[in-house]
C-alpha cells in the first residue's frame, strides 16, 4: 500500500467533547473519555458493539486502552495506546486509517479524557513531576513552559518577532473563543492585558499560556464505504504525516524550527494538496509561540515571518487564514492534552456545524498535533466529499 492509497479511504464519522472546563473532585479522566465517547458514537449511528478499534492515551493512566476498553465494555481486535503527548490522538486517527484500510478493524473509536484542573494539588495522579534528562534537570526548568519560552526567546532574537506578536495570537484566540459557547473563558482580552500580565517565564506571560482544564474527546473513524450509510456527512482523511527529531528540549536542533515541516509535507503529497488549498488551520497551540512555528513549518508562511503573519488580526474571526476557530487551548480548553480537539473543530467545520464561528465554504482543512516540547508533530489533512 502506498501512502496515496490512503487518502480518501477512511473518514471521520462522530466526534464529541465531555464535559469541559472543571468539572470538580467527584469525576475522573475515564468517565469523561466515556462520556465524550457514547456522545461521538451517538452522533455517528453506532454503539460501542460496533466498535472493534480502540485508540487511546490518558495521563496517568500506563495501560490506558485495557482500561477504556473495560469501562466501556469493548473487546476490540485492534488495540493502540501510542503516547506521545498531546500529539497522540492526530497519530491515532492515522493508525486507524492503517488498520481500517489493511482490514486489521472496521470502527476505529480514537478517545481522551482527563481531570487536570480538578486534579491540580489533590495528589489524584500518582506519575509524579515530568522526567527530565539529568543534564537538564541540574538547572530546574519549570517545564514545560522553559522549553517553550526557549524557542519563544531565541524566535525573537532571530527574527525580530515581538512580545507584542505573540500577544496577538493570544487575542486572536480569545475572539474565536467569544463566539464558542463551550470556551473555558470568554473574557474580552486586549494585546495590553497579555503584555501586562504576569510574567511566567520570559518571554511569556501568563496569558501567552494555554488553560488548564478538565475535559475529554472522542473520534470515530470508518470506511469511506461504510461512512456513506452513516447520518452525518463523512469527513474524509486526505493525508496524514508523523515526524519528531527530539525529546529534551536541550536536543532541538534549532529552537526555531520543528519537525512539522516533515509531518506536513508528509501529509500534503498524500493528501495532493499544498498550503494555498487549505481553508482553515486547526493546531496545537500550548503557548503562543507555537502558532507562530507551526504556520511556518506547515508552510503558510516564510521562516520568520510568522509573526507579521498573524498581526492585525490575520488569524482571528474575519482575518485571512481562520485559526484555531474554536477558542484553541488558549481560550477553548486545554486537558492536558489538546491534540483530539483539532480534529473535533475541524470535522465540524468542514460538516458546517461550528455555529456562531462557522467559516463559509470550508472544505478542507489541517489539524496538527504537538507533543513533548516542540518534539511529536503529526499533521492531517481533511477534506469534505468536494476534496475527493
Amino acid at each position: 500500500m502506498s501512502p496515496r492509497d490512503l487518502r480518501g479511504a477512511t473518514a471521520i464519522v462522530g466526534v464529541a467533547e465531555s464535559d469541559l472546563g472543571e468539572v470538580g473532585p467527584d469525576r475522573y479522566a475515564i468517565e469523561l473519555a466515556a462520556q465524550a465517547a457514547g456522545a461521538a458514537l451517538a452522533e455517528a449511528g453506532l454503539t460501542t458493539r460496533d466498535v472493534d478499534g480502540l485508540f487511546c492515551a490518558i495521563a496517568g493512566r500506563g495501560m490506558a486502552p485495557l482500561d477504556v476498553a473495560e469501562y466501556l465494555g469493548i473487546r476490540p481486535r485492534y488495540t493502540d495506546g501510542t503516547m506521545v503527548g498531546g500529539s497522540s490522538f492526530v497519530s491515532h486517527l492515522h493508525h486507524a486509517a492503517l488498520a481500517i484500510t489493511s482490514g486489521a478493524c472496521d470502527v476505529a473509536l480514537i478517545v481522551y479524557g482527563s481531570t487536570a484542573r480538578s486534579d491540580s494539588g489533590r495528589g489524584r495522579l500518582a506519575t509524579g513531576p515530568p522526567e527530565l534528562p539529568s543534564y537538564e534537570a541540574a538547572y530546574r526548568p519549570r517545564m514545560p513552559i522553559t522549553g517553550y519560552a526557549l524557542a519563544a526567546a531565541r524566535h525573537m532574537h532571530q527574527f525580530g518577532t515581538t512580545r507584542t506578536q505573540l500577544a496577538e495570537v493570544a487575542v486572536a484566540a480569545r475572539r474565536w473563543a467569544r463566539l464558542n459557547p463551550k470556551a473555558f473563558v470568554r473574557d474580552p482580552l486586549t494585546v495590553e492585558d497579555v503584555l501586562a500580565a504576569r510574567m511566567v517565564s520570559s518571554p511569556l506571560t501568563s496569558l501567552d499560556c494555554c488553560l488548564v482544564t478538565d475535559g475529554g474527546g472522542a473520534v470515530v473513524v470508518t470506511s469511506a464505504a461504510r461512512a456513506a450509510d452513516l447520518p452525518r456527512p463523512p469527513v474524509y482523511l486526505l493525508g496524514a504525516g508523523e515526524a519528531h527529531w527530539h525529546r529534551a528540549i536541550s536536543q532541538m536542533p534549532d529552537l526555531t524550527v520543528t519537525a512539522a515541516t516533515e509531518s506536513s509535507a508528509r501529509a500534503y503529497a498524500m493528501a495532493g494538496v499544498g498550503p494555498e488549498d487549505v481553508d482553515m488551520v486547526q493546531l496545537y497551540d500550548a503557548f503562543t509561540i507555537n502558532t507562530i512555528l507551526f504556520l511556518e513549518d506547515l508552510g503558510f508562511c516564510a521562516k520568520g515571518e510568522g509573526g507579521d503573519f498573524v498581526s492585525g488580526g490575520r488569524i482571528a474571526p474575519g482575518g485571512d487564514l481562520p485559526v484555531n476557530t474554536n477558542g484553541g487551548g488558549l481560550s477553548y480548553c486545554h486537558p492536558g492534552m489538546y491534540g483530539i480537539f483539532p480534529l473535533i473543530e475541524a470535522t465540524r467545520q468542514i460538516r458546517g456545524e461550528a455555529g456562531m464561528r462557522q467559516q463559509p465554504g470550508v472544505t478542507i482543512a489541517v489539524a496538527h498535533g504537538n507533543g513533548g516540547q516542540l518534539s511529536s508533530q503529526v499533521t492531517a489533512v481533511l477534506g469534505g466529499r468536494d476534496s475527493l
